[in-house]
């Protein structure tokens, strides 16, 4: 597949109409690329870059300045905790620290069945709600082991859930 096919033709368009300037339109066009390779792969960066009119090494230093693009294979669930000092001092520090030993991994690494990838990031910009964790660009606030240990519950369940439903052929979170 690749973001040519007519799969993503209409959001292509969209994207175009946005921004009349094509090389206005990179941003939304790498989600496509991330979307459909589960990262921002060199392929992807190269089909946003010629549907941009930009040359590939703009289109990179984009995905690499930006932290909701990944220029490397993650997991289907993209776990970030805020432990700066604010929700550090909310109790973040030792959060993170639970959420790791619970998902049996260390900071920046993927669980073995590559559902989840869990990585400290400093301000989310809720200082006041800390504990949380941002999944895929969705908050959980407030938290604490049990509530996280449920959501981890939870988002297994919605990926075995869709690999039954999706046959097993695509990525679980597609």
């Amino acid at each position: 597949m690749s973001l040519t096919d007519k799969k993503y033709a209409k959001r292509i368009e969209a994207a175009f109409a946005k921004y009349p300037d094509k090389r206005s339109a990179v941003m939304p066009l790498l989600y496509l690329a991330q979307e459909e390779y589960g990262w921002v792969s060199p392929e992807g960066i190269h089909e946003v870059a010629e549907l941009c009119g930009l040359d590939p090494t703009q289109v990179r230093s984009i995905a690499g300045f930006y932290t909701m693009y990944s220029e490397k294979p993650k997991g289907q669930y993209w776990l970030h905790v805020c432990t700066d000092l604010a929700c550090a001092l909310r109790g973040a520090d030792q959060f993170y620290a639970e959420l790791l030993e619970d998902l049996g991994i260390q900071d920046g690494e993927t669980t073995a069945d590559g559902l989840f990838t869990v990585e400290h990031v400093m301000c989310l910009g809720a200082c006041d709600r800390a504990p949380m964790l941002q999944c895929n660009f969705h908050f959980h606030e407030n938290l604490d082991r049990d509530k996280m240990r449920a959501l981890i519950d939870k988002w297994r369940a919605e990926a075995k859930q869709h690999m039954k439903t999706s046959g097993g052929s695509e990525r679980a979170g597609d």
